[in-house]
């Protein structure tokens, strides 16, 4: 029997702690979601940024994606991965494209505008990104691409939420 039961909660326990322990905390996300939304929400803040990257978390496609695509970092730090997949991902190959791949099926979740932020955050590499990129720092070919995912998704939902209540409140005037 597993030490942590197969349900949303206790995955959703162990995907933060994963989190954090390769140096991502949810503020940082958060932090990225507010860069993405701000000039589109005149009224955001920094809870509601938060509050929309614990709802994605909450998920279980994103939480099965950041399980896989951070073991395998942490792997390939070890060097246990098989050749040539060990040097794939540890040099983070320009050609493999499996890591972009996993955090699509994040995005997915929230439509066309969740692959348009993603895309832009994945070039930008904007905040937290930036480090996540930068090799000196440790194997993170997917967990840079799962950050940017979860940041894109978040503020995809609150995109989402904002047209929503425009539109109510263009429906009751």
């Amino acid at each position: 029997m597993s030490e942590h039961p197969l349900n949303s909660e206790s995955c959703l326990e162990v995907v933060i702690g994963l989190l954090g322990k390769r140096g991502v905390s949810l503020d940082d996300i958060a932090e990225i979601v507010f860069f993405l939304q701000t000039k589109y929400v005149p009224d955001l803040t920094m809870e509601l940024c938060l509050d929309s990257v614990k709802a994605v978390l909450k998920k279980r496609e994103v939480q099965n994606a950041l399980l896989t695509g951070i073991q395998l970092d942490m792997l390939a730090e070890q060097k246990q991965l098989l050749p040539p997949l060990q040097t794939i991902i540890e040099t983070d190959e320009p050609l493999y494209g499996v890591d972009e791949v996993l955090a699509l099926a994040i995005v997915n979740l929230y439509g066309s505008i969740g692959f348009t932020n993603f895309g832009y955050v994945d070039k930008l590499k904007h905040g937290k990104l930036a480090q996540l990129n930068d090799k000196r720092f440790g194997v993170h070919t997917f967990l840079d691409d799962l950050v940017g995912a979860i940041a894109a998704a978040a503020s995809s939902r609150i995109a989402h939420r904002q047209k929503q209540q425009e539109e109510c409140l263009e429906r009751d005037a």
